[in-house]
């Protein structure tokens, strides 16, 4: 199987995953609980973001393109896309906690579950190009990757 069509066929099982997690959002029970899950849930975005630095780098100019980083990075991101739903299933949003996140994620979770699956096909789309070895695909793709994490951000996080 080519890993197109393995790419594919990981999107469409991801996506239905999506879905069906994020669905199923409960409220934190407490302010301790609260605070943990809101924990976690930063913590797959810290990681997102220090698989994108490199690539944003890349896409600007300001580091030579590498395939391999990019291709790594790119299956980094797509593994924790798959695990954001996860993550910000807890409903913190009726404590006081330290968080960027809007109460959207849990008041439409069916557009946050779209924009989660948007950055699970451009990590896959990078992986793609990546290895290609095309730099114009991949740093095509690099800004697909940033578009959806901009998008989500207007969406869901307090800036």
């Amino acid at each position: 199987m080519s890993v197109l069509k393995k790419s594919i066929l990981a999107i469409t099982v991801s996506a239905s995953l999506v879905v069906a997690t994020a669905s199923m959002a409960q409220p934190a029970s407490s302010e301790k609980h609260a605070v943990y899950a809101t924990e976690l849930r930063q913590s797959i975005f810290k990681l997102l973001g220090s698989n994108m630095g490199p690539l944003g780098a890349m896409a600007k100019g300001k580091i030579p393109v590498d395939a391999a980083v990019a291709e790594k990075n790119a299956t980094r991101i797509n593994q924790l896309s798959l695990m954001i739903a996860d993550y910000a299933r807890t409903d913190t949003s009726k404590f006081n906690v330290k968080t960027e996140a809007l109460a959207k994620i849990w008041q439409d979770p069916k557009h946050f579950s779209k924009d989660i699956d948007k950055l699970t096909v451009a990590s896959a789309a990078l992986m793609v190009a990546a290895q290609s070895k095309d730099e114009g695909a991949i740093k095509k793709a690099i800004g697909g990757i940033g578009k959806t994490c901009g998008g989500c951000h207007d969406h869901f996080k307090e800036e």
